[in-house]
């Protein structure tokens, strides 16, 4: 059975939505290279890996954390590794982890401070307590669903 067009409502509600988020990714993303040199994607790994025990992650955990896929992450690791934030390691017989390094964690403690205003900035003082209370059970929600809609590879 087809699924009829998207209503004006639904249509509103995902374009408005859509372009939200890209173009607050956009912003913090302009913001972070500008502050501190690093991308989304460095502050997002350095961010999982620091607060890791031992600032360590199995690689299929900081991917699974990341919301990335094997490939992707292994491209990111790699530039990270080329600059020094991360390093590779054995971790057992077959594993391998993700290990934030000295400058890594350096790099991520003089970001945050400009990342946080920037996302209070552009994020949280715009909505009221009760509004931002609503938009976080309304995106639990939706991520909840995407998790467990998430294809098996």
């Amino acid at each position: 059975m087809e699924q009829p067009e998207l209503t004006e409502r639904e249509l509103r509600a995902w374009r408005t939505s859509y372009q939200m988020l890209e173009l607050l990714r956009s912003r913090i993303e302009q913001q972070l290279l500008a502050d501190s040199g690093l991308s989304n994607a460095d502050y997002t790994v350095l961010a999982l890996l620091s607060e890791a025990p031992n600032g360590r992650m199995r690689l299929y955990e900081l991917g699974r954390a990341a919301g990335w896929e094997k490939s992707r992450l292994h491209h990111q690791l790699t530039r990270m590794s080329t600059r020094g934030l991360v390093t590779r390691e054995r971790c057992g017989s077959r594993g391998r982890e993700a290990v934030i390094t000295p400058k890594g964690l350096t790099a991520l403690k003089d970001a945050v401070p400009g990342h946080a205003r920037e996302v209070r900035r552009l994020f949280i003082d715009r909505l009221t307590p009760e509004e931002l209370d609503r938009f976080g059970d309304i995106a639990a929600k939706l991520l909840d669903s995407l998790r467990a809609d998430r294809p098996t590879p």
